[in-house]
């Protein structure tokens, strides 16, 4: 590629609109400052490299999302003369060998994409990392992060609740059932180098923290659809309440008892249901495995699924009960394929 080439082609930056797509994206750019037409969407628009139109000299930055459900769409972005840098944790197939193409893909359960940035970066901005692994419920991945950078427990606090309200703000059907859309809040988001700031500066931060707690509280006073000693699942209305804190509740139950497994349904308009599942976290294993069986996805530890029949969830309450939780975790598998420079 040649330098004046690179000096005219056009950056994209493709993300996930939940917190750890948000947060990794926001620690590149301040480590290396460039307009870049931002690409995201709602937790569950995972396909988003269809949607790039870019062409040979541009350059992609692509964080947390499946290179399993974009691979297609990334050949094409290569075979076109697009280089690309991908970080993500999720399942990722085969990668693929191009020197366009520079991969950091990490499918260990206690890692996740703002931790892969972080890594890339050596920590230069890893108070984001620690907003993107409390977001992605990795707790204890969050702690020691914010060990290492010193955070005080009233700091920590903060971050989670940050993380977590972001992460909280991807989910719904469509952007009417948020409070902000995922593209509207990431510019808020970058103007900081630091989120304490964020949570200082703008009210964005408390409002959707305000929401999600209102929500959640709704949400708590369901009873569970089934429980056994294992675990326990949950079914939900069809209501904007549900369809934001889906997540939330999921990752909340995970949290309060980290020996169960969870899965927190809920109707949707058109009659099927939409699946958040959780891996207990002392056994962080079999989400995926059972979610594809189901036309799901998503790691190890956490999964979902879209618009399952709902004549099927009878059968899914079934597999769920005989599932042996961690038993079907794969060793930390991770691949990092450099094609080169993408600068």
């Amino acid at each position: 590629m040649s330098a004046q080439s690179r000096r005219t082609g056009q950056r994209f930056d493709v993300c996930n609109g939940d917190a750890d797509g948000l947060c990794a994206v926001v620690q590149w750019r301040l480590h290396e400052p460039s307009a870049a037409t931002l690409v995201t969407g709602l937790k569950r628009e995972i396909a988003l490299l269809e949607r790039v139109p870019a062409q040979a000299g541009d350059e992609v930055l692509v964080c947390d999302l499946s290179m399993d459900r974009n691979r297609d769409a990334l050949v094409r972005l290569l075979d076109r003369g697009v280089r690309v840098r991908y970080f993500d944790h999720h399942a990722a197939g085969e990668v693929p060998d191009h020197p366009g193409l520079e991969a950091h893909i990490d499918l260990a359960s206690g890692v996740c994409t703002s931790m892969l940035v972080d890594r890339s970066l050596r920590g230069r901005f890893r108070a984001w990392a620690v907003v993107g692994a409390f977001g992605d419920n990795l707790r204890s991945a969050a702690e020691r992060l914010a060990t290492e950078i010193g955070l005080d427990s009233g700091e920590r606090e903060r971050l989670r609740r940050l993380g977590e309200a972001i992460n909280y703000n991807a989910y719904g059907d469509d952007e009417r059932d948020v409070h902000i859309a995922p593209a509207r809040l990431y510019p808020l988001l970058a103007r900081y180098r630091d989120p304490r700031e964020f949570i200082e500066r703008e009210p964005v931060a408390h409002e959707i923290d305000a929401l999600r707690r209102a929500d959640l509280a709704r949400a708590m006073e369901q009873a569970p659809w089934w429980q056994g000693d294992a675990g326990a699942v949950f079914l939900l209305p069809d209501a904007p309440w549900s369809r934001r804190v889906i997540g939330s509740l999921a990752n909340e139950l995970a949290g309060a008892a980290p020996a169960r497994a969870h899965a927190v349904a809920r109707h949707c308009a058109d009659g099927t249901l939409t699946v958040s599942v959780r891996a207990p976290i002392e056994a962080p294993g079999g989400a995926h495995e059972l979610c594809r069986r189901f036309g799901g996805a998503g790691r190890e530890r956490a999964g979902g699924i879209d618009r399952m029949p709902a004549d099927r969830f009878e059968a899914f309450v079934q597999e769920f009960a005989r599932m042996r939780w961690g038993t079907q975790a794969r060793a930390g598998a991770r691949a990092v394929v450099t094609g080169g420079d993408p600068k």
